[in-house]
């Protein structure tokens, strides 16, 4: 197979090269320019040296083409997209996104670990991410700390999906022996067993090993003893080659890493749960602000989202604003303006009519400005179209006061956690009063919504 080394403005197909950024044993990497996109990209070029085992480049060759047929398949926020590929008999390529930033490798040493809640983050976006893939019939097979980047910003993508295989119902798995890195394969990789889920689960477990402790669970001076020990010898504790771990991350890791799938983690939920439990007990104290991990998951157990795909709730999780507010806050006042959404994660709310308490809102609950559909029937539309308006009164679990009422307020209970949408309205300001009839009662001064007492409020803003 051609050898391509693209010199300064030379092009790989329609792609101009700006620089080599990496290479390995049978590829190379380049920075490279979309200009249709109108943005850098990474280019994966398929290479071997002379005189290439002939045996071992068509096992790569296959595992390039593995990678190929994923391009435009695996759309997740902590994947590495794939925008082409170009299988050619002279040349072969991979276009992907370019991520600015360093692989999870130079982090997986004594010297230079992560802080043990980044490296929680960094499991649970993971897991996220090979969960997606399985729900697409893709099982990774070489989970590592180099195949994990973190972008300068902090973010986790995995990439170099190479060594997978996927599965499709009622159809022959097919998979390529000899692919993957020793030290990380779970037992039944060794052995070259049929795999699933379960050995992902293995790889990971290991990563979350070295990037805790900044060795791996079983280290041997040749391939052979490697192989023994992964198959035979029980791994050490986390916590023994570091002793300020919890003991919680010691029964994630032996858990993830278990010699029989049995007695392993069943599924991606199953060990996302116990990474969440993780996520709790090293919660930071008031004022440090909370992961979007964190975020995701507590969203992710709502009723609320529970039709919401992985691709959708990472969006609502960028897209709002999650805040603490004090007890006593008052929230909104009906019939002023308003642009949020609201979603209560944590404490309670009060709905009072009057200063007379009408309901109490609990964690799952929403409130704020709803968005409905109305028919229309005016001369400018058909009455077949639909017109879509904001609700006149907010949105809560008790039913809208009618115009004849008077206007409602939602205050704070406790301290709360809330996740919103838009703009957040200014709190305690002066309340707008609807227009009143000359049937309607005089509206109060001040109908509003309040936290009550101290305990955590988290809302969610849409």
């Amino acid at each position: 197979m051609k050898i391509e080394k693209p010199q300064p403005q030379e092009t790989i197909g329609k792609y101009p090269v700006i620089r080599e950024i990496g290479s390995g044993a049978t590829s190379r990497v380049y920075l490279a320019r979309d200009a249709f996109g109108d943005r850098d990209v990474a280019v994966k070029v398929l290479e071997f040296a002379r005189g290439a085992d002939t045996e071992l480049e068509r096992v790569q060759h296959k595992a390039f083409l593995a990678e190929a047929s994923l391009a435009g398949k695996l759309n997740h926020p902590h994947i590495v997209d794939i925008y082409d590929a170009v299988i050619e008999p002279n040349r072969s390529y991979l276009v992907m996104e370019y991520v600015s930033g360093v692989t999870l490798e130079l982090h997986a040493t004594r010297e230079r670990l992560l802080p043990i809640g980044k490296v929680v983050e960094i499991i649970f976006k993971c897991i996220r991410a090979l969960e997606y893939a399985h729900q697409h019939g893709i099982i990774h097979r070489d989970i590592k700390p180099g195949n994990i980047l973190l972008s300068v910003d902090g973010e986790t993508k995995l990439s170099d999906f190479g060594a997978s295989f996927q599965q499709r119902l009622e159809e022959k798995t097919t998979q390529i022996k000899g692919i993957g890195s020793p030290a990380y394969m779970s037992p039944e990789q060794l052995r070259l067993e049929p795999l699933n889920q379960q050995t992902d689960i293995y790889s990971l477990g290991v990563t979350m090993f070295r990037l805790l402790t900044g060795r791996l669970p079983y280290e041997a001076g040749s391939h052979v003893a490697l192989t023994y020990a992964i198959l035979n010898t029980p791994p050490p504790k986390p916590s023994s080659l570091r002793p300020d771990l919890p003991p919680l991350l010691d029964e994630i890791v032996m858990k993830a890493i278990e010699k029989s799938p049995s007695q392993r983690y069943r599924s991606w939920l199953e060990f996302g749960k116990d990474i969440t439990r993780a996520f709790m007990s090293l919660r930071p104290g008031p004022g440090v602000t909370t992961s979007d991990s964190e975020k995701f998951g507590k969203l992710r157990d709502m009723a609320f989202f529970k039709d919401f795909g992985e691709v959708e709730l990472w969006e609502v999780v960028r897209v709002g604003a999650w805040q603490t507010i004090d007890p006593g806050t008052v929230l909104m006042r009906e019939g002023e303006a308003g642009d949020s959404f609201y979603i209560l994660v944590e404490g309670e709310v009060e709905v009072t009519l009057l200063s007379k308490p009408l309901a109490v809102l609990t964690p799952g609950a929403s409130f704020g400005e709803m968005l409905y559909f109305a028919e229309t029937s005016s001369a400018a539309r058909p009455p077949s179209r639909r017109a879509a308006r904001s609700s006149p009164c907010r949105s809560s679990s008790p039913p809208c006061a009618s115009p004849a009422m008077p206007a409602r307020t939602v205050s704070t209970r406790h301290s709360c956690a809330l996740w919103s949408s838009g703009s957040p309205r200014p709190i305690g300001c002066s309340p707008r009063r609807p227009p009143r009839s000359s049937q309607s009662p005089p509206v109060p001064a001040n109908p509003e919504v309040r936290l009550s007492e101290s305990v955590n409020f988290n809302a969610a803003l849409f």
